[in-house]
């Protein structure tokens, strides 16, 4: 039988090795922001030679080459894109369109407008502060979930031990695409939020089941030692956290290598938190429980 509880020292140092650098990023660099946070420019445009893929390749490289960088293209129309960017005056928008119309021919400028931060202060405030009440609403919803745990084990540790697993796989993530921010010019944008708040949905459901094969357990094996019961529980749950892990995770890699630039980062964080969640809440949810629990 293999002794997962045994290890737990060493996968807290691999969980360490992994997030320190992320959190180091973040304390120096931050994150690199988008329009979506900070604002910009909207250009709606019409060309007929829109409608072929390479042509509109071609167009993003004569944004990049003025100096303009894209945040989002969104398709409006038929052969009508709008290009969401930073910043950037009616001056060098002529600029751009001639450049457009001497290599696809004439422009159809719909609109040009500086646009807000779709995501601003006040909507980051609330959204990490609905993100502290989440955490505080799931130690209280495990907590109850798990009442019925045999004493002297306590529920509201469960609780606790989710969300700290929780926060690993979104320290992770946050971690990595600042360092990406920071050496590859990545930016994060609204698809971020998204993947996060999906990250945390699937870490959370992930570290429940093994926790729930554990309060089983407890019932089934009195007397045992809590340490065994839980990595006895780990054992009997690894098969279908794994499946579960990897069919996602086979998903996003499909959706990675042909689902275009749009979504490319947004799959990137999804597929990080997926495989940190995974691990999370087997190698380090569980371990924690059971660090807490003996330490009694």
């Amino acid at each position: 039988m293999i002794d997962f509880i045994g290890k737990k020292w060493l996968f807290f140092a691999i969980s360490g090795i992994v997030i320190i650098p992320g959190i180091i990023s973040l304390l120096m660099w931050g994150l690199r922001l988008s329009i979506d946070f900070t604002g910009g420019t909207l250009l709606e445009i019409r060309n007929e030679n829109f409608a072929q893929p390479q042509k509109l390749e071609a167009v993003k490289k004569i944004f990049i080459n003025n100096g303009v960088q894209i945040s989002t293209v969104t398709k409006s129309g038929i052969n009508t894109y709008i290009f969401r960017t930073k910043e950037f005056n009616q001056q060098k928008n002529e600029s751009i369109k001639k450049e457009i119309e001497k290599s696809f021919g004439q422009v159809e400028e719909k609109r040009f407008e500086s646009v807000g931060p779709v995501i601003g202060k006040e909507l980051t405030r609330k959204a990490i502060i609905s993100i502290i009440l989440a955490s505080l609403m799931i130690i209280l919803y495990v907590a109850w979930s798990f009442r019925q745990v045999p004493k002297p084990y306590s529920s509201f540790k469960f609780g606790v031990s989710a969300i700290v697993a929780l926060l690993h796989d979104v320290l992770l993530v946050v971690g990595i695409f600042s360092l990406l921010g920071h050496f590859y010019r990545i930016e994060i944008d609204t698809l971020f939020v998204t993947a996060l708040l999906t990250v945390i949905g699937f870490s959370v459901h992930d570290t429940i089941v093994v926790f729930d094969r554990i309060r089983e357990n407890l019932k089934k094996m009195p007397g045992k030692k809590f340490s065994y019961v839980a990595n006895e529980s780990i054992l009997e749950t690894l098969v279908r956290s794994l499946s579960t892990g990897l069919t996602v995770i086979f998903t996003l890699s499909a959706l990675l290598l042909f689902g275009g630039d749009t979504i490319r980062w947004f799959v990137v964080a999804l597929l990080i938190g997926i495989v940190s969640g995974t691990y999370s809440s087997i190698f380090n949810a569980t371990p924690l429980l059971v660090l807490w629990e003996e330490k009694k």
